[in-house]
């Protein structure tokens, strides 16, 4: 921290103003899962560029895997069969949201895109409120997230 004390305050601005440009346009209370999984993916791409889970093959495929399954899942939930099976509403998003985290996971892991954040993703868009301008948001917002860390690529270290 000391030899980077700079670099410190500097990638955690970028956090931060990306964060505050994504909370601007969205509304945290009724996509707290979306919001959360987005803080935490800044979290990762701001503070370790260099790692892993900040490839995009991981940032946009983790996400696309997240968003698909969450999406299958969220019309499962819906459908009257499995809503009489699992008789209150309740209890369908608590199965179809866990069986949507475990499922991305699994996804996740077989095509090696995995992106820890976007299992939270597959959550929220089963127990939250969405439409597809939620799903084009979150794309936008990983877009701008990549494009940010780009941008300053050169002047990135991991911090942790």
């Amino acid at each position: 921290f000391k030899h980077h004390i700079g670099r410190y305050i500097f990638q955690c601005g970028l956090a931060t103003f990306f964060f505050l440009t994504v909370l601007f346009f969205i509304n945290a209370l009724t996509h707290s899962a979306v919001i959360a999984s987005l803080g935490a993916t800044s979290f990762i791409v701001f503070t370790r560029p260099k790692w892993y889970s900040s490839t995009p093959r991981r940032l946009f495929g983790g996400y696309f895997v997240g968003m698909t399954v969450g999406i299958i899942c969220y019309f499962l939930s819906e459908l009257s069969f499995f809503s009489s099976i699992l008789t209150t509403f309740r209890m369908s998003s608590i199965f179809w949201g866990a069986f949507a985290v475990g499922l991305a996971i699994f996804i996740m892991v077989v095509t090696d895109t995995e992106h820890p954040p976007a299992a939270g993703v597959a959550l929220g868009l089963v127990i939250g409120e969405w439409d597809i301008l939620t799903v084009v948001f979150i794309c936008c917002a990983l877009l701008f997230m990549y494009l940010l860390k780009r941008l300053f690529y050169p002047l990135l270290i991991d911090l942790i």
